[in-house]
């Protein structure tokens, strides 16, 4: 059998081809680690070694095309994905000036160098300016994994590379154009129509589509996988239909998605995972396979080429970060991250000397310069991103307030299986993602004869959460209490485990023995004063249009008024929906201040009302799509009125349509008096109910 296997060179045995990339994929960043050089750099030199112009064991065939094609979609996706949208907004200026400079600079320099001083014709010197004027988001999955992709640096930066890629595909598409003949006022015309176009589509039209299909397919982890990458690829299509470059639909595409894709959701994390372990690094690969150093020793037009280049690229671009660096007043380290994530050139450097070199403005020497470019640039902006990533990344974390005391430990009592998944869900994105602590599932079984079926039965229940949690990479640890009733179950799971929020689901029914005894939730009020959300979600959490947070008078005076707002702008950010605040002007204005002076930044509008009794006719002012949290409080407290004992009925009966949270914070343990009434449930709970 080994004898029909061809093993000449380049190999073109594809199962052989695959799994010697997954080989370069897994061991040259392990080794590289270890002498702190970064994987990037590796997987881009182990494609020179061993691509074409190299000792030729791989080919650039169309598989490896079309994988770094993806590779290199992926990693604008990612970062319009990831990108904190807030954060976005608020610096669009600040991204449209660094973007401006970071074009503007290196096009001046560039076009003055190479008509003055080489003399070139002004249209080949504009295009050979154009190859370092845009940049590659090459390091992107550097600063990701250092935790920075929401520091205003970076979305600067990212901002800026729409702007300066774009642009530089402008002046492309007029240089061939007039190169061809074709200027006239209707090319302009249709062009921009094209553009407007496509730019509505994707960023009104693809969101409505994708938040319909996730809410068909919130049972089907796999096929939601599947529609993100179909709206990538399609954005990217419909970008080159428009007359710009692939990357500019796949970042559009991520922006689109963004407040749909929870950050810490299993699909977050999938997206990541297939990315930065196999389409990016296919991509890296595959442009050092564009690289052929021996032609720098035999063409000495394209050593002087590829040396000016290689020198105005990152002087240039230095000069941009340095500019923007003064006017805003970043810091040191953030000048030297912004360098490093714009000073690596790929995609839209090799769109341009492709593009010069088909139409004969642009020869040999020139496209030569622009793979040398891409290699150096590569290790420049690599080296650089992971030396200041670390330091900020450690500045970072000291700085960081302590938003609580106690560290976030989550409880999720169980009842009803048909839940699970949401209350989850819902746990991880509440939970500070600065926290290691785990998720804790309750499952609390009666003592009786039956006591040791029902824990084998609940144990078997809950193994559906441990799963779910897991594909979003979070830790679960499951928790089973065999106790005199749920309620007492649940209590000293709370003390045990020094729980400080618990995230109950609803229970819309009250039997005559609740009415008499007392429900869970009454016992839980009673005798804890940690965080208690009851929560009845009905639709998938990333189609959530606003939260609609209904705050009582005097809530500011209460010990968990930072919490629960803590709470609320993570799932705010989570869920990348606004938020909009209720209550009175008093209570508002304090809100204001907090929300505006503490992380995370969250979109926040807020409307005043008279008294809590108007919850009832607010629903004319909320759509199905929005979630409702209304924020109640213990009994004897200082926001408490009588009011909020209509509250749930009211949500109950008017709320049908929408999710909604009931908070009730946590409270100071002074007012605790009832105490546990052991025999209130004696009986079975039943596994359709929430508790």
């Amino acid at each position: 059998m080994l004898l029909n296997i061809d093993l000449t060179l380049p190999f073109e045995e594809p199962v052989l081809i695959f799994t010697l990339v997954l080989l370069i994929i897994l061991v040259v960043p392990i080794v590289l680690n270890k002498f702190r050089i970064p994987g990037i750099v590796g997987l881009i030199v182990a494609g020179v070694v061993l691509g074409p112009n190299g000792v030729n064991i791989l080919a650039r065939d169309a598989s490896i095309v079309l994988f770094g094609t993806v590779g290199l979609l992926y990693i604008m996706f990612q970062a319009g994905l990831e990108i904190d949208m807030i954060d976005f907004k608020r610096y669009k200026v600040r991204s449209l000036v660094f973007g401006s400079l970071t074009f503007l600079i290196p096009i001046l320099v560039g076009t003055a160098t190479f008509f003055y001083i080489h003399d070139y014709a002004i249209k080949p010197a504009i295009l050979l300016a154009s190859m370092f004027a845009p940049h590659t988001l090459l390091a992107y999955p550097i600063v990701s994994r250092f935790g920075l992709s929401k520091n205003a640096a970076v979305t600067l930066t990212i901002g800026g590379t729409l702007i300066t890629d774009t642009a530089v595909l402008f002046v492309l598409a007029v240089i061939i154009n007039s190169t061809q003949g074709d200027t006239s006022l209707w090319f302009w015309v249709l062009m921009v129509v094209e553009m407007a176009i496509f730019v509505a589509v994707v960023l009104w039209l693809f969101p409505k589509i994708s938040k319909w299909m996730f809410k068909q397919l919130e049972s089907e982890k796999g096929a939601q996988y599947i529609f993100v990458l179909t709206v990538v690829f399609a954005a990217a299509f419909l970008s080159e239909v428009a007359g710009m470059e692939a990357i500019i639909g796949a970042f559009l595409a991520g922006l689109a998605l963004n407040p749909l894709i929870p950050h810490t959701s299993a699909l977050m994390n999938r997206i990541e995972f297939v990315g930065n372990n196999l389409f990016i690094p296919f991509f890296l690969i595959s442009t050092g396979m564009l690289v052929d150093l021996t032609v720098l020793f035999t063409d000495t037009n394209a050593m002087l080429i590829a040396g000016t280049i290689v020198v105005l690229a990152p002087l240039t671009k230095y000069a941009a970060a340095f500019i923007t660096q003064k006017i805003f007043k970043f810091s040191v380290l953030q000048r030297n991250l912004i360098f490093g994530l714009s000073s690596a050139h790929a995609a839209a450097t090799l769109a341009v000397v492709l593009a010069g070199y088909d139409i004969g403005l642009l020869g040999e020497s020139a496209l030569n310069g622009a793979v040398v470019l891409i290699l150096v640039s590569s290790i420049v902006s690599s080296f650089s991103t992971e030396k200041v990533g670390r330091k900020l990344a450690i500045l970072e974390s000291r700085r960081k307030p302590d938003v609580s005391i106690k560290p976030d430990r989550i409880l999720v009592p169980i009842g009803n299986p048909k839940t699970i998944e949401r209350l989850i869900d819902l746990s991880v994105m509440l939970k500070n993602p600065n926290n290691s602590q785990p998720i804790y599932p309750l499952a609390v079984v009666i003592d009786n004869e039956h006591a040791e079926e029902e824990i084998f039965k609940k144990n078997k229940m809950l193994q559906e959460a441990i799963t779910h949690a897991s594909a979003t990479d979070n830790d679960v640890q499951l928790v089973s209490k065999i106790d005199v009733n749920v309620s007492s179950g649940i209590l000293r799971a709370i003390k045990e485990l020094m729980i400080t929020e618990v995230v109950l689901g609803w229970n819309a029914k009250i039997t005559t023995r609740d009415r008499i005894f007392g429900t869970v939730l009454d016992s839980l009020l009673d005798n804890t004063d940690e965080m208690i959300l009851v929560c009845k979600i009905i639709q998938p959490l990333n189609t959530t249009g606003r939260i609609v947070v209904i705050v009582p008078t005097n809530a500011e005076l209460e010990r968990g008024f930072m919490r629960w707002i803590r709470s609320v702008k993570l799932l705010s950010q989570q869920l990348g929906a606004p938020v909009v605040f209720r209550g009175r002007k008093r209570t508002l204005s304090k809100l204001k201040s907090i929300i505006a002076d503490t992380k995370p930044a969250v979109e926040a509008d807020y409307v005043p009302y008279n008294s809590l009794s108007e919850i009832s006719t607010m629903k004319a002012d909320i759509s199905s799509d929005d979630m409702v949290i209304v924020i109640l409080a213990r009994k004897r407290t200082v926001s408490y009125n009588s009011a909020m004992d209509y509250v749930p009925r009211i949500l109950s009966r008017n709320y049908k349509d929408n999710s909604f949270i009931v908070i009730y914070p946590e409270q100071n343990p002074v007012y605790q008096s009832v105490p546990v009434k052991p025999t209130a449930y004696a009986g079975k709970a039943s596994e359709e109910e929430d508790f």
